[in-house]
């Protein structure tokens, strides 16, 4: 098997990163989350979740994640990375990649990278939102996701792109922004320095007594 590094994608919509994550439950069954993140903007394509390990999931978050591609034939194949197991390696998902023209790269096996970008919006899931919650249900853990999925898409400004969101990378709706930023963040770091040095202490003065000629 001939192994390599996976590129950083220059563009949305070049390498998808696919993964199932495993919930346990307050009355000890599990909910299992299938997702699909883009590689350039971290934006959460398409997600689903279910009382199962469900090999159909992963057709149906991939069909999703394609509706909003344009089918022609001059669309590149989009590479999908994900890791061995049996929902993401069948007969039903080989088809409809082909249908879809999504390349599958196996972590670990095809390449020498794991998987790491979508397991790390796992941990971000989980420890910053769900474990604060009850997780006593199914539907009650697809409402949270729900919610996380669109904040961080739409309003969790992402460390990687310095104060833009993963949708405002996505559709390319701020391409200012970090200078934008930047701009204001000098603007009140000299409005701070300037209020700071002009403030004076009342009871400061007052403790010091007059102050004695030379």
């Amino acid at each position: 098997v001939q192994t390599c590094a996976l590129p950083i994608s220059s563009a949305p919509n070049e390498t998808w990163h696919i993964d199932v994550s495993v919930l346990k439950l307050l009355d000890g069954t599990k909910a299992y989350i299938h997702a699909i993140i883009d590689n350039f903007s971290r934006k959460i394509l398409a997600w689903t979740i279910g009382a199962r390990l469900d090999p159909s999931a992963t057709c149906r978050v991939l069909v999703e994640a394609g509706q909003h591609l344009v089918l022609a034939d001059a669309r590149p194949t989009i590479t999908v990375m994900a890791d061995s197991g049996v929902e993401n390696v069948n007969a039903a998902v080989d088809a409809t990649l082909l249908a879809e023209r999504l390349h599958r790269v196996l972590a670990q096996v095809k390449v020498t990278e794991s998987n790491s970008m979508i397991e790390a919006w796992w941990r971000s899931l989980k420890h910053q939102w769900l474990f604060l919650n009850s997780l006593d249900s199914v539907e009650r853990v697809r409402t949270l996701v729900a919610f996380f999925v669109d904040e961080h898409n739409t309003k969790m400004p992402h460390a990687a792109f310095r104060g833009q969101t993963p949708d405002e990378v996505f559709f390319g709706t701020a391409p200012n922004l970090s200078a934008e930023l930047d701009v204001a963040r000098t603007k009140a770091c000299e409005l701070r320095l300037a209020t700071n040095r002009s403030a004076s202490c009342g009871r400061c003065a007052t403790a010091a007594g007059p102050e004695i000629p030379p």
